[in-house]
């Protein structure tokens, strides 16, 4: 488009908007934010406002659409929820002071990974993630920046990136090289995140340190590149990026936490029904924050474990302590978040009266665990940091009364400052000095109605009607003249309504210029507000552990350095929860040292898959450093949790297919350890019987004989139970039902033993098939078990060995390969995966 041809305003525009292509430009126009062009057709569709257009008698008009300049916080909200970039571009200039154009720059691009101020304020984790590739290395850094929150690590393969982002929650990607297709196939679509491309490292010592290797410097550079290009202040909230190992960690996919409902219900995506919504008892939204964390990072740090098991104790003896400090952490504002808007430059005097309140509970919540006077608690109380003198200040500065706005005045305290107080008196004595003014001229003048009135225009004024005019002093001078009355002045007047007017306006700038002295002041203290924070979230997680603990009768786990695992009456804590402990029935669990694997059989709907999970849920909820449902609880330390659990195995819903299952049985093969736990329920299932049962049997060998984890396998194929007669590591346990006069109950209850029989008929009953149906499958089954037939056998290891070569390294042609390779099955809905491998056949037939 020829600028030459359109205003300057709208070449202003064109200007910015040509350095922000891929962002909604926002463009302060008064009391307006302005969108034009395809910015306007598309953001009226989004944000569901009118679109109307520029130059309307035009041979081509200007698309255009608007937001208020006080409400457009819900419409960027809107456009970044839906994974957009804003650009917000200000006038920068006074329009008075303006030659020309009022000149506009963008302040700010918001982003879906950096959005900080919201309408609809979280408390969870905003993170951003930066990616980078050297060889077949990848480096991965994310950061928080509403709580400046900064980790690196160094990751070996594509999926296990993705594994990271998934867990992460993330929305944007900042990449620091270019993606294959099939890598931005898998995080573009697949994934839905918006990618940002940053060739460049900010180079910042202070940030990021000397203990990185080379590629995650570069990494973590490229992410604090963007968040500064797009955030454009110095943000002295940020920490020192932290180096971190995901081994460190009990290792899940995300998979696996969406099977456990870790921190949300899988089937609804909600916070109820989680282990999340268990263990929330939380009084602080920075307590919330870490309680999250925790749960998506167990610990495989016994030390460490035990120290967390060691404070739920005190506070689990200490009933009326723990109360009490229960209640002082209702007051703990999320001074982490206010800490970033310090940083920022956002910071209200409400923000600054709620980190006074905060600090002002410290001494408290520090008196509270002094009282306790346990050892344990020594650390915490140490770093409870209340910083008196900053508390001080906030108090004896800012008004309780103070309006969220910072030009208006009225926010300073009365007696904090000299020269405001003298303000103050001006303002307050000059309302009394034009009531005794007003007063005497209207007895001297012998006007009845004289009165003193005000407005923008003309300032203060005598109000003298025309049947009066003749009465007026010689000292008035006119103001103005109206059609029943005129409106006079005197020195008198004009030097009470300066001082007043000064003041006013003086008072005003005055309280303005020492709110950001208070402001500048609060971010000399970022560090030590973050330390205070990150304490008081432990402390309040750690309290909620142990009110969990005693609301839910949880007991201290034992870890033990073998492999032998021990629990008495183990329950399912969020099921119990949900079901009532009335109706929930409970379950031991033993495995020997010399017992790696238990072959669950039973019939569906029994509780198999409560009992697995309940599992891998009580090993999660202990290495938390929780207490556990159970009456006794010896664990080893599990490195991993890996689980195949198909509560809705549905190609629809994207659940489960069984290429899906079998990829993810491959995974948890290959990556465990003696020291992890797998969980598979039903393998096989989803093909023909003989291909199902020698999958399965190969499985259970392979992990028996190679693999060595704690394995739980639960299987619909009774003749496997036959593999305990010559595989030493695994014992047979079943669900135990009772049966009377046709008659199934499931007791819920796991025995020692194979199962029977399936009771599959009986399951058809109670989902309610009907009764004719029920009749024929009966009539069907008797026939079948009366007939001479070979029931299917188990194999022998020759004829497994082709199953067992599945999980073998497969060398298909190098192309392929690597696409193969490439796929993010964990991440990806079986109809993709389908779709995928479906592609990679056809390439392999034509090659």
């Amino acid at each position: 488009m020829a600028t030459e041809k359109i205003s300057p305003g709208m070449q202003q525009y064109l200007g910015i908007k040509k350095d922000y292509p891929d962002a909604f430009l926002l463009f302060r126009m008064g009391d307006f934010y302005e969108l034009f062009y395809e910015d306007a057709i598309n953001a009226a569709q989004i944000l569901e406002i009118s679109l109307t257009s520029r130059n309307k008698n035009a041979e081509n008009p200007i698309p255009m659409a608007g937001v208020p300049y006080h409400s457009a916080q819900q419409y960027i909200d809107t456009l970044v929820e839906s994974g957009y970039k804003v650009a917000i571009a200000e006038q920068v200039e006074e329009p008075q002071k303006a030659v020309g154009v009022v000149k506009r720059e963008v302040v700010q691009v918001i982003t879906p990974g950096t959005v900080v101020d919201s309408s609809k304020p979280d408390s969870q984790n905003n993170f951003l993630v930066a990616l980078d590739k050297e060889e077949s290395q990848y480096g991965l850094s994310y950061m928080d920046v509403a709580t400046g929150e900064f980790q690196v690590t160094t990751l070996t393969d594509f999926s296990m990136v993705c594994g990271e982002i998934r867990n992460l929650r993330a929305r944007e990607i900042v990449l620091g090289y270019a993606l294959s297709e099939t890598e931005e196939t898998i995080l573009a679509q697949q994934m839905n995140l918006l990618l940002s491309q940053v060739a460049s490292v900010l180079d910042d010592a202070r940030l990021l340190g000397e203990q990185l290797t080379p590629l995650e410097y570069q990494t973590a550079g490229k992410l604090l590149e963007y968040v500064h290009r797009t955030q454009m202040r110095e943000l002295s909230h940020l920490k020192k990026v932290h180096h971190y190992e995901i081994r460190d960690f009990l290792q899940m996919d995300f998979a696996t936490k969406s099977s456990l409902d870790l921190t949300e219900n899988a089937r609804t995506g909600k916070k109820h029904g989680s282990l999340y919504w268990l263990l929330d008892e939380t009084k602080t939204a920075m307590g919330t924050r870490l309680l999250r964390t925790w749960i998506q990072n167990p610990l495989i740090d016994k030390e460490r474990i035990s120290h967390r098991q060691d404070v739920v104790q005190v506070f689990l003896e200490n009933f009326f302590e723990r109360s009490d400090l229960a209640e002082s952490l209702k007051g703990v504002y999320d001074i982490e978040r206010l800490a970033s808007r310090v940083s920022f430059g956002k910071t209200s005097p409400k923000d600054l009266l709620q980190l006074a309140a905060t600090l002002g509970n410290v001494p408290q919540i520090k008196s509270i665990l002094e009282g306790l006077s346990s050892p344990i608690l020594a650390l915490l109380i140490e770093r409870l940091d209340p910083i008196p003198e900053l508390e001080s200040l906030i108090s004896s500065a800012i008004s309780p009364d103070a309006q969220a706005s910072i030009t208006d005045g009225n926010i300073i305290q009365t007696g904090f400052d000299e020269l405001l107080d003298k303000y103050r008196v001006v303002l307050r004595d000059g309302t009394s000095w034009i009531a005794e003014l007003e007063a005497r001229e209207r007895e001297e003048s012998g006007i009845t109605n004289l009165k003193i009135d005000y407005n923008k225009k003309d300032g203060y004024y005598f109000h003298v009607t025309n049947s009066q005019i003749g009465n007026v002093p010689a000292h008035f001078f006119r103001k103005a003249t109206l059609k029943n009355s005129e409106r006079y002045g005197t020195e008198e007047l004009a030097r009470i309504e300066g001082e007043m007017l000064e003041a006013r306006e003086k008072s005003a700038n005055l309280e303005y210029e020492i709110f950001m002295r208070i402001r500048a002041e609060v971010g000399k203290y970022i560090g030590r507000l973050q330390k205070l924070a990150q304490t008081l979230a432990t402390v309040d997680v750690l309290q909620g552990f142990a009110t969990v603990a005693e609301k839910q009768q949880l007991v201290r786990p034992e870890f033990t350095q073998k492999s032998a695992i021990s629990i008495a009456k183990g329950r399912h804590a969020v099921v119990e929860k949900v079901m009532g402990a009335q109706t929930y029935i409970p379950n031991s669990l033993s495995m020997e040292e010399g017992t790696n694997i238990q072959l669950i059989t039973g019939p569906n709907m029994s509780g198999k898959s409560t009992y697995m999970r309940q599992l891998a849920m009580i090993a999660v909820m202990a290495q938390m450093g929780s207490y556990v449902p159970a009456e006794r609880a010896v664990l080893p330390i599990f490195d991993a949790i890996f689980t195949r659990i198909g509560a809705a195995d549905d190609l629809v819903s994207g659940q489960s297919t069984f290429m899906v299952e079998m990829m993810e049985a491959n995974h948890a093969i290959r990556h465990a350890t003696e020291h992890s736990l797998i969980l598979f329920d039903e393998l096989g299932r989803g093909t023909a019987t003989y291909d199902g049962m020698a999958l399965a049997q190969a499985i259970i060998e392979y992990i028996h004989d190679r693999t060595g984890a704690k394995t739980l396998f639960a299987t619909h194929y009774h003749e496997l139970t036959d593999l305990s007669a010559r595989l030493s590591h695994l014992e047979n346990v079943h669900v135990a039902t009772l049966e009377k006069d046709g008659q199934v109950t499931f007791l819920h209850k796991i025995e020692q033993g194979p199962a029977d029989k399936s009771y599959g008929i009986h399951v058809a009953k109670i989902a309610g098939m009907p009764d004719e149906l029920l009749e024929r499958a009966d009539h069907i089954l008797t026939q079948l078990e009366n007939q001479d037939r070979k029931q299917p056998e188990l194999l022998d290891q020759a004829e497994i060995h082709e199953q067992i070569t599945l999980f073998e390294e497969a060398k298909p042609s190098d192309a392929i390969a690597e696409k193969l390779g490439n796929l993010d099955i964990y991440n990806m809905t079986p109809l993709d995966v389908v779709r995928a491998v479906e592609r990679l056949q056809q390439e392999l037939k034509q090659s």
